[in-house]
């Protein structure tokens, strides 16, 4: 290929706001939008017909169960941008579990078991970096592959029993709540977590370059983006902040065990695909994916309250992951058949 042949490639895959259309258009028509009006909707109804909805403490459980799910979808986001999955985030997160029980019964200083579960949640996203950007294995069938993995190594550590004893701190910091107000004191690192994720993913040329690997590698890699370099990172994370959830899982429950979370990568994909995350990657926004975080939490907390079976609301959140598949592709039909009817009239 020539020089002069690589511009008019990356022109070719290279996705430019619509600048025909008005600018509140372009911020409110989107559907990171429709995801939030959603949850807003969500919310008030569930408010005012399930009983005890609307109350502090239904708020702060609300959070508290949907932080793990938040922390892990945020560089899920990047996987997903890419391109790529991660099936095992569930399983590092039961093994961190696992590892955080078993080196505080052995006496180890709880801070240390924290470092010891982070490095092993680096350990296990660079194994799935590794077989996905140097093997150059599918991401689908090496993260099956390690979610039995990692989820094997948990259990055959622990077996089936649970280790309940870790220090009250922690455990209370795990749960505290600020005041009255049912605002958990762990919302603290989340916030913090959501704004390096969005300034990572929004303003760095990291960021850019997930989306550009999204779109086209072969392009990305023209435009200088290093390719594996930047989807070993995105496995890093996830094995990094999956590893984290672990520990304030065992933390929140007060129990290490090997099946912790088991199915939880469920409820992260589909919220990260519910907020507008393309499952083809080159298309997201994280004000989206807290979005569609928030609106699975709301309603799968009204549906409890609602005294609604586990097994429905698991029904409910395979068919919400169902429909964020479908619906851009059914929108794109629907825009691409107008617009030939248009063309079509003379």
């Amino acid at each position: 290929m020539t020089d002069t042949q690589v511009p008019t490639a990356a022109a070719s895959t290279r996705s430019y706001p619509d600048y025909s259309r008005p600018l509140w258009q372009r911020w409110l028509l989107t559907r990171e939008s429709a995801v939030i009006v959603a949850l807003i909707v969500v919310a008030i109804v569930a408010s005012s017909t399930v009983q005890n909805f609307g109350t502090p403490v239904t708020l702060g459980f609300l959070l508290l169960d949907v932080t793990p799910i938040l922390m892990i979808a945020l560089p899920m986001t990047f996987v997903i941008v890419t391109g790529e999955i991660d099936l095992s985030v569930a399983s590092t997160l039961g093994l961190s579990s696992v590892l955080l029980g078993v080196l505080t019964k052995a006496g180890w200083p709880i801070e240390g078991a924290f470092v010891v579960c982070l490095v092993v949640g680096l350990v296990c996203g660079a194994v799935n970096g590794f077989l996905v950007t140097v093997v150059g294995l599918p991401s689908l069938a090496v993260t099956i592959g390690t979610l039995a993995l990692f989820r094997g190594i948990a259990v055959g550590l622990l077996g089936t029993t649970a280790i309940t004893d870790f220090p009250f701190f922690w455990q209370n910091l795990a749960q505290q709540r600020f005041g009255t107000s049912g605002i958990p004191v762990v919302m603290v690192l989340v916030v913090v977590l959501v704004i390096v994720f969005a300034l990572l993913l929004h303003a760095t040329p990291y960021g850019r370059g997930l989306f550009a690997l999204g779109l086209s590698s072969e392009t990305a890699a023209f435009s200088g983006v290093h390719v594996a370099r930047t989807k070993f990172i995105a496995f890093l994370l996830t094995g990094l902040i999956a590893a984290l959830a672990g520990i304030y899982w065992t933390l929140r429950y007060g129990s290490a065990r090997g099946d912790n979370a088991v199915g939880l990568e469920l409820s992260v994909i589909a919220a990260v695909l519910l907020g507008g995350v393309s499952i083809f990657g080159g298309k997201g926004a994280m004000h989206g994916v807290i979005a569609g975080v928030l609106l699975i939490g709301v309603l799968q907390s009204a549906l409890r309250l609602a005294n609604v079976s586990s097994d429905a609301i698991n029904i409910i959140t395979g068919v919400l992951l169902i429909l964020s598949v479908l619906s851009p592709r059914i929108l794109a039909w629907a825009r691409g058949s107008r617009a030939r009817r248009r063309r079509s009239q003379p």
